[in-house]
């Protein structure tokens, strides 16, 4: 058998007994998750515990004074910037910020494929936060909201994590990324589920992570999935990518495929993408 057989068997083995290792959320996001859900918690005690990351404090200030809010008078303090955005997006921004954290590691050949891998995600999640952004404009009376898909975008290929990890103990499987690449598109639907259970994210990020990929699965009425999917199409990040931009034009998503090559969603996919950077 194959190194890349022995592994793909390695891995559905553990999935199957449950004894494959999942990452951990990082420990600021945990923090903010945990006090953005306490019923007693203010934008003041959220803005302290966000402080406790120098790092995230900077960005979220950064992120308050961006294009993406549309803001023309900046702030400089946490306090502030928690304000601006707000308890719940802060919530899910910092979750977002913090997943960066995870794709990292000590071998230089799985540091580069999983820095590539981070890019596409980022790039897929900017596409996805544009195409929303511009379905909005035309659609103000739905419930969709920006921040929930963009941590459900970035989540969605959490699974391929795992994947990696594993791999990373085989250099061979690494001179071969198509057989990564197949693995990924296998078992990280499967992975992804699982983490976002031990996270315990709720209904609509299980989804996201189990489902992206299979574009047979439909939800009745237009929601996250359809936006993340377009965001893949638009990155060449999906099976079939001009097949599911035709479905999103027919389930009333967007008029017709021009609106991708015009200004304005690629002033707002710029945008998005800067809040990454």
């Amino acid at each position: 058998m194959s190194t890349q057989n022995a592994l793909l068997t390695i891995l559905v083995e553990k999935i199957n007994n449950d004894t494959l290792v999942l990452p951990t959320l990082p420990a600021i996001a945990l923090k903010v998750r945990k006090a953005a859900d306490d019923p007693n918690v203010n934008l003041q005690g959220l803005a302290e515990v966000v402080g406790q990351d120098p790092s995230l404090s900077a960005r979220l200030v950064k992120i308050a004074n961006s294009a993406y809010l549309g803001r023309t008078v900046k702030v400089s303090s946490t306090s502030q910037a928690v304000t601006r955005i707000g308890l719940a997006q802060v919530k899910n921004i910092s979750t977002a910020l913090a997943m960066e954290q995870l794709f990292v590691s000590k071998n230089e050949v799985v540091k580069a494929y999983m820095a590539s891998h981070w890019n596409k995600t980022v790039d897929m999640v900017a596409n996805a936060m544009a195409a929303m952004l511009l379905y909005k404009t035309s659609n103000k009376d739905n419930s969709l909201s920006l921040d929930t898909m963009t941590l459900s975008a970035l989540v969605a290929d959490i699974g391929a994590l795992p994947v990696l990890t594993e791999a990373e103990r085989h250099d061979s499987v690494f001179a071969n990324s198509s057989f990564l690449d197949v693995a990924i598109d296998k078992l990280s639907g499967r992975i992804g589920g699982s983490i976002m259970r031990e996270w315990q994210f709720n209904e609509i990020f299980i989804e996201a992570a189990e489902h992206w990929r299979d574009t047979e699965y439909q939800e009745s009425s237009i929601g996250y999935l359809d936006f993340i999917r377009v965001g893949a199409a638009l990155t060449n990040n999906i099976d079939d990518a001009e097949a599911v931009l035709n479905t999103a034009i027919e389930r009333g998503l967007f008029a017709d495929l021009d609106v991708f090559e015009s200004d304005e969603f690629t002033e707002l996919r710029d945008n998005a993408k800067a809040i990454f950077a």
